[in-house]
Order: structure tokens, then C-alpha cells, then sequence
């Protein structure tokens, strides 16, 4: 990947550098502004704005990725979110709502432009697991990632850096935090590939139920029992939406190519109706490393 064949990572930054650079700092703003939020507004307000992900990776899956849902799937879909509401309302009912302020308005506009710039990066990161390759994915936004996320917090949380207490349990939670960021990185591009950024995203609003049922043993939470109504709704949502496939159709005079942009341009047939493909996709299924675009 590094030094040799034709997609070395001389040859990536070559022909993609803006690209991933953009990229890596979508990512790092999602990121930034979904945890600042926690200063300002409700755990709850972040749990149920923070679905606003899921719209905006099913439109820009919709136009940039063509992928096409049927109604099974959005039934599917706000199932999902009727659980993550439910679980949102028992947190009110057992008073569970840290993290208010009182700017919640500044807290929930950073809640929403962070879901948005998550939506981006998932459906770009999807495109490319497909595409190209996870390995060159995961190079570029670690390569980007890390020098853009270090400028920022140079800049913007020196200040906040220093004032932190450190002693060997803050280190170690840091060290526990990074790892589990490091291991979602590392896995979600493959559960994509296999999957959708739609799946993914609908899968993930059961994380915050996990996080729940931690600190009902580490932090004495109280319990509700619409925390298990929230938990299945999830879960019956995830099956419905996952019990029929997606379909992708590929238009050759609409399909972007991130591959090879300077590349030679294929002179399409001036006659005839030219007839798109259609790729229907499997959650069970993985699709090729290097995926065949079929031109009428």
C-alpha cells in the first residue's frame, strides 16, 4: 500500500489528496460539534436529534449513490426512530437529562450540523469501501484526520488541554476512549461494505442503550421499563428494514467516477436508447472488490 503498484499512497495523495482532505475534515467536525453539544444542551435532546442522520444519508444515498428503497424499508425506518423516542422519553420520565444548559438552542443547532456532516461522511466513506479499497480509506482519514484534528485542538482547546487534572485514571480513560474510537473506525467500513450507511446508522441507535445498561451497574441509573420497549423497537425495525435488499441503479451518464477522474472518456453510442443497469445488492451478500459497471 505504501511503496509499491500503481495505487501506492504517493499515487493516492496524487490524484485524490483534496479529496480525502475534505473528507477528513467532515469527519472531524461531525465529531467536534456532536460532542460539544453535551456542554450545552440534554443527553435526550442529543439522542433524538442526532437521528437526524439517518435522512440525510437516505437522500444523499438516493442521489449520489442511486440506491432505491422500497416501502418495507421505510417502515423499517421509522420503526427505528419510534424506539429511539421511546427510549428519549423514558430518559424524562427517570429524570435522566445531564448536560443542560443555557444556550440549548446553540447545543441542539451543533447536534444537527454534526448529524449532517456524519450523513456526508458515511455515504463518501460507502462509496468509497465499494469502489476503491477499505485499506485506502482508513490511510487517507487517519493521515488527514490526525493532522487537521491536531491543528484544531492547538488552536481551539489548548486552553481546556491544560487545565485538565492528569493523573493515571483520566490517561486511562482517554487511552479506553481511543480505543473504542479506534475500533469502530477499523470495523465500520467493513460492516458498510457488507451492509449500507443506512444500516449502519439504524443499527447505532441501540449504542445508546448499551451505554444505559453500563451505567445502570457503574452510575446507578434508574431503571424504565420503556428502556426495553426502545431496545426491541429498535431491534424490530433493524429486521424489517433488513428483510429485503436494496437496489442500486447505475446510469452510465450520471455515474461518478472517483477512481480515475483524468482518465480517457468513453465515447458513448449517439444511437439507441441507452438502458441503465440495475445491481440489486444483499445485506448477506458481499459485493466485489472491484465492482463491474455494465454499459448498454
Amino acid at each position: 500500500f505504501i511503496i509499491t503498484g500503481e495505487e501506492n499512497l504517493l499515487a493516492i495523495l496524487k490524484r485524490r489528496w483534496w479529496k480525502y482532505m475534505i473528507l477528513g475534515i467532515v469527519d472531524i467536525e461531525a465529531n467536534y460539534l456532536v460532542v460539544k453539544a453535551y456542554q450545552y444542551t440534554t443527553l435526550t435532546s442529543v439522542q433524538l436529534l442526532d437521528c437526524f442522520v439517518i435522512p440525510v444519508v437516505i437522500l444523499l444515498s438516493w442521489f449520489f449513490l442511486l440506491v432505491r428503497y422500497k416501502a418495507v424499508h421505510f417502515i423499517g425506518i421509522v420503526v427505528c426512530i419510534l424506539g429511539m423516542g421511546c427510549m428519549a422519553g423514558a430518559d424524562v420520565l427517570v429524570g435522566r437529562q445531564q448536560g443542560a444548559g443555557e444556550n440549548k438552542l446553540i447545543g441542539d443547532l451543533l447536534v444537527l450540523g454534526g448529524a449532517t456532516l456524519y450523513g456526508i461522511s458515511n455515504v463518501c466513506e460507502e462509496y468509497i469501501v465499494r469502489n476503491l479499497s477499505r485499506v485506502e480509506f482508513l490511510g487517507m482519514i487517519g493521515l488527514f484526520g490526525s493532522f487537521f484534528s491536531g491543528i484544531q485542538l492547538a488552536i481551539m482547546e489548548h486552553k481546556e488541554l491544560l487545565k485538565v487534572p492528569w493523573d493515571w485514571q483520566i490517561g486511562l480513560l482517554y487511552v479506553g476512549f481511543s480505543a473504542c474510537m479506534f475500533g469502530l473506525y477499523s470495523f465500520m467500513p467493513v460492516v458498510i461494505k457488507k451492509t449500507s450507511a443506512t444500516a449502519v446508522n439504524l443499527s447505532l441507535l441501540t449504542a445508546d442503550l448499551y451505554s444505559l445498561f453500563c451505567g445502570l451497574f457503574l452510575f446507578h441509573y434508574k431503571f424504565s421499563g420503556l428502556y426495553l420497549l426502545s431496545f426491541f423497537t429498535i431491534l424490530v425495525g433493524l429486521v424489517l428494514y433488513s428483510s429485503t435488499s436494496t437496489y442500486v441503479a447505475q446510469d452510465p451518464r450520471v455515474y461518478k467516477q472517483f477512481r480515475n477522474p483524468s482518465g480517457p472518456v468513453v465515447d458513448l453510442p449517439a444511437t439507441g436508447q441507452l438502458e441503465p443497469s440495475v445491481t440489486y445488492t444483499s445485506l448477506g451478500q458481499e459485493t466485489e472488490e472491484e465492482p463491474h459497471v455494465r454499459v448498454a
